[in-house]
């Protein structure tokens, strides 16, 4: 049986074959921008899948649009949800829907890799931070605009502010280096204080792992982090593998 996953985020559809034993093959991204997919989409599609395991975050018009072309080549599509407890994973929200999937799912692949307490940072849109102990137990996030999402907004109120560009640095003398210093730098700031809290929660300190399109660009200023680009098709892959148990 072919299975794929497809996590479908704000700015990108990411998606991958799921092999039998359960590892995730090669990734194949397709940028959107939030304005759809065009031609792109039916070309990087696979010709034929049994299942298509999906996690979409983005909005409506880009998920009907993926479903649609799913549809015509899918056996069987199952939707990624949250759920109270899956696996070692147990929810901390007191309504578990309200958790975003790609949060859930990148908890979820956390929570099953054996490796203990983590704070889960995501830097996509927006910058988001979960924190769950060595149990699997989910002690709550939050959520902040990531950097690019910063240097979006200044530029919208301010035009003559780069939305991107420079080079982050203690004490910038340009105005580009110093936008991607004040916005890195703020994410980095949130981070590392969430990760003192988190240490003063678990009486331990959690791993650090970092993942979503704008993690490498935090990762050098995180001493200990650890680069996971695929933790939400971990998180699926975990998923699927749920879904297909008797």
């Amino acid at each position: 049986m072919q299975s794929w996953l497809f996590d479908l985020g704000n700015t990108r559809l990411k998606m991958a074959p799921l092999h039998d034993d359960g590892a995730i093959g090669e990734v194949v991204a397709v940028p959107h921008g939030g304005e759809g997919f065009g031609p792109a989409l039916e070309a990087a599609l696979p010709g034929h899948v049994d299942v298509a395991h999906v996690a979409a975050v983005a909005g409506p018009a880009l998920r009907l649009q993926l479903s649609r072309a799913l549809a015509a080549r899918c056996r069987r599509i199952s939707h990624a949800a949250t759920v109270a407890r899956l696996g070692r994973l147990q929810v901390g929200y007191p309504e578990p829907a309200r958790l975003g999937v790609d949060r859930f799912l990148a908890l979820l692949a956390a929570s099953a890799d054996g490796g203990g307490a983590a704070l889960v940072c995501g830097v996509g849109t927006a910058l988001t931070l979960d924190l769950v102990d060595a149990g699997g137990r989910h002690h709550g996030g939050l959520i902040a605009p990531s950097p690019t999402l910063m240097r979006e907004a200044l530029h919208a109120r301010a035009a003559h502010l780069p939305a991107e560009g420079g080079v982050a640095t203690a004490f910038a003398t340009d105005t580009a280096d110093a936008l991607a210093s004040g916005c890195e730098g703020a994410a980095v700031a949130l981070v590392l204080q969430r990760m003192e809290r988190a240490c003063d929660l678990l009486g331990d300190v959690p791993r650090l792992l970092l993942h979503g399109g704008g993690a490498a660009a935090l990762a050098a200023e995180l001493p200990g982090a650890s680069m996971r680009p695929m933790l939400v098709l971990e998180g699926l892959s975990e998923w699927a593998r749920a879904q297909a148990a008797p």
